[in-house]
């Protein structure tokens, strides 16, 4: 039997790509074998990860110089997947991170969070395989690293980082998604949009993951979840969600309707107060 907690903490630091994809996914499968014990004991104590385990390269550097391509060119579908790939890759972290660091949530938490990592890395081996069609390993091009900065904004607080990884920053991916799978369609890119279809499916499940442990933190506390989800975006976002949203898949993924509108009408007010700034 192995502690879950030191495991997940073995994953997330390793630096080897290849070990933490393996890895991610023998934890799952531990997981499910009942291999793994929840032991929070001082020779596996909980602290701060402001560098996760990774490869040398991607160089990470300000989002505003990570370049913006033309799908059209294949230079443009290199570079998404790329940033998608580095994407799934800081999301494998996440979900390790997400077992390591909080420790009084019900075991069926650290099974969903388990299964996210090991399904972060399925989805990161198979843009690592449509990158080599186009010449291009992960690493290859430079990368931002704001959601794992995210991570750390958030490592405080099982509610808070359960409102605002999942439901705001993996949420995002929803939304943009769909557009990028058009826009690839319109160039005949069919197997990078196959690959998509995967991950948008995946990445529902994972958003209403989050979606659901954050109501279930909300509950203990006894506290409305729409609304405290709104007042974590003003205090620790400090700013509102980014319409338009992809209503179907929000909607499966633990929104409500009355959320998703409250949730525009707050970037309205928003956008209204900052042009009056002006």
């Amino acid at each position: 039997m192995q502690n879950l907690y030191a495991a997940a903490y073995a994953c997330l630091m390793q630096t080897n790509l290849e070990q933490k994809l393996a890895g991610a996914a023998q934890l799952h499968a531990d997981w499910l074998a009942g291999m793994l014990v929840r032991i929070d004991s001082p020779d596996c104590p909980v602290q701060p990860v402001p560098v996760p385990g990774r490869p040398a390269k991607p160089e990470l550097v300000h989002p505003k110089h990570v370049k913006q391509r033309q799908l059209t060119t294949q230079e443009g579908r290199r570079a998404l997947l790329h940033a998608i790939a580095h994407i799934e890759f800081n999301a494998i972290n996440l979900g390790l991170d997400a077992v390591y660091r909080f420790r009084s949530m019900p075991d069926a938490y650290y099974g969903d969070w388990l299964q996210v990592a090991a399904e972060e890395a399925g989805h990161f081996q198979l843009l690592q395989a449509r990158m080599l069609d186009f010449g291009c390993r992960y690493g290859d091009l430079p990368a931002h690293n704001g959601l794992w900065e995210q991570a750390c904004k958030t490592d405080y607080d099982v509610m808070v980082r359960m409102a605002l990884v999942p439901r705001v920053l993996e949420a995002r991916g929803l939304d943009v998604t769909p557009g990028m799978m058009a826009r690839l369609g319109e160039v005949g890119d069919v197997q990078s949009v196959e690959i998509l279809e995967i991950i948008l499916r995946d990445e529902i499940g994972h958003v209403r993951i989050g979606s659901h442990w954050f109501r279930h933190c909300c509950g203990q506390r006894g506290l409305e979840p729409e609304s405290t989800f709104r007042q974590l975006l003003r205090d620790v976002m400090q700013a509102p969600l980014r319409g338009p949203f992809y209503t179907e898949a929000r909607l499966q993924a633990g929104f409500s309707a009355t959320e998703l509108e409250q949730l525009l009408e707050m970037e309205r007010a928003w956008m209204m107060e900052i042009s009056h700034s002006r």
